[in-house]
């Protein structure tokens, strides 16, 4: 029995195959070449979206986003990938009509139009929501940290520096005491050897003022940290060893897993992103009312009351970062809090009343306690202070009481927030192996993510719904 075998490369075809033939219907590139054809480009601020009347022909800035949408959602973003692969990959023959243009062209259209690929974004979650794919009455928000290109080596932090500073200090004099102690014949023996340290000495005092310049532009900028390879990227907690990184946020609709928002920054905390994100995801959602989950990272009372006041119900699980609690002392959870005589009711028994209030970091604080601590025979249980026990109020605390009542009544909303939220993340950073970004500077970066988005997004109604309704939905 012999094998199945192909055919000759040398046999001659009388009628050559239609590229066509090569391509399913079901097949995604399809799908892309009619979105993207349906797009006003001008109007999402591309370049060359009106070609010019003389000079050399450009791109079609239309084939080049398919290009890109193509490599992100197959895992290709380098532009030298690209460029290899538009000469020996079928789809993307049939995609571009065989049109190869060159990495640097590749490269540069996603430079030059890095505010534009948003808009892109936008408007396949317009079409998500023309075609019922997105709920609207709950989302979900969370963040997460993705490499920068700058390493850990090229960044610098104060203390960092001055670390720096005071190693190279301490070798220099040390090198300098090493040349004085040498007598004359020792010098003489090791003319070379003392030549040597004056050339480390003399490096050493060009490397202290390169760091004694990026110390001034530090204190200057009023950054707590800078980074030599890429200024925007900063140095990310809860990653490994602090990479240095970029904060990605995403904004997921509950009923598909769909993101409905997504941005980047490198505010290293996810704190005073909350409103941001949750409001322009109801934007595009076009409801009056959402419910938004969080994590704890996002608890931020100023924020949370900006959410309630624009039509927005916040579930976010308050953290108990009490220090009277770490030291095993009454935390302020056991106070209770009775707003008919605004008083709070101590562990004993006793009213913790108004006394004065201030203003702490620009919010309003109020100040309680009671002269009964002193003669309080638990009172080494509640606090060490020689005085008494102290309890602060943010005027507007009953925004918080109010949402913390939600979480407890709601133990299983709480619970979808990860299945929710994760999803996409899960899927960017290990299926789509993006754990990383390849360009450099936040509205690059920012660029790149939202084609990396983009990619999820339309893998996802992909699996929903499938090629032909997607086609059928775009046109």
């Amino acid at each position: 029995m012999s094998y199945i075998e192909g055919e000759s490369r040398n046999q001659a075809l009388l009628f050559p195959e239609i590229l066509d033939d090569c391509i399913s219907q079901d097949n995604v590139i399809r799908f892309l070449d009619v979105f993207v054809d349906g797009l006003r480009l001008e109007e999402l601020g591309f370049g060359h979206s009106v070609p010019e009347t003389i000079g050399r022909p450009p791109y079609d800035p239309r084939d080049l986003l398919k290009l890109y949408l193509y490599g992100y959602l197959n895992g290709v973003r380098s532009s030298r990938r690209l460029e290899r692969e538009c000469g020996r990959n079928v789809e993307l023959m049939w995609l571009l009509k065989k049109l190869r243009p060159d990495f640097k062209t590749i490269a540069d259209f996603r430079k030059d139009n890095r505010k534009a690929f948003k808009g892109v974004f936008r408007q396949f979650t317009l079409l998500c929501k023309a075609m019922g794919l997105l709920g609207g009455d709950l989302i979900a928000i969370d963040g997460s940290k993705l490499k920068a290109v700058n390493s850990s080596d090229r960044k610098f932090s104060e203390k960092k520096l001055q670390k720096k500073i005071k190693e190279i200090e301490e070798k220099i004099e040390k090198y300098l005491a090493d040349l004085d102690r040498g007598d004359e014949q020792e010098a003489k023996a090791q003319e070379a050897g003392g030549e040597g340290l004056k050339e480390k000495i003399e490096k050493l005092k060009q490397r202290k003022g390169r760091y004694d310049e990026l110390l001034k532009e530090l204190e200057r900028s009023g950054e707590s940290q800078i980074s030599l390879t890429d200024p925007d990227s900063r140095a990310m907690p809860l990653t490994p060893k602090g990479d240095v990184s970029y904060n990605v946020q995403v904004a997921v609709d509950s009923k598909h897993h769909l993101m409905v928002e997504q941005e980047v920054t490198n505010a290293v905390i996810d704190s005073s992103q909350l409103f941001f994100m949750a409001q322009k995801a109801k934007e595009i959602l076009g409801k009056e009312q959402i419910d938004v989950l969080a994590d704890m990272g996002y608890y931020h009372g100023d924020e949370i009351k900006a959410c309630e006041e624009a039509g927005m119900t916040v579930y976010i699980q308050k953290a108990n970062t009490s220090a009277n609690t770490a030291l095993g002392l009454f935390g302020k959870e056991r106070f209770v809090y009775e707003p008919e005589e605004d008083c709070y009711r101590c562990p004993a028994g006793e009213k913790l009343t108004y006394h004065f209030d201030s203003e702490e970091l620009g919010r309003k604080i109020r100040y309680y306690w009671t002269t009964a601590c002193n003669a309080c025979q638990i009172k080494a249980q509640c606090t060490r202070n020689k005085g008494f026990r102290r309890i602060t109020r943010w005027v507007d605390e009953e925004i918080l009481e109010r949402m913390e009542q939600r979480v407890k009544a709601n133990g299983e909303l709480m619970k979808q927030r990860k299945q929710i939220v994760e999803h996409p993340f899960g899927t960017i950073k290990f299926w789509n192996d993006q754990r990383h970004f390849l360009m450099r500077g936040l509205e690059k970066v920012k660029a790149e993510f939202s084609l990396s988005a983009l990619g999820y997004n339309i893998k996802r109604v992909i699996n929903l719904v499938g090629v032909p309704t997607l086609v059928a939905a775009t046109r």
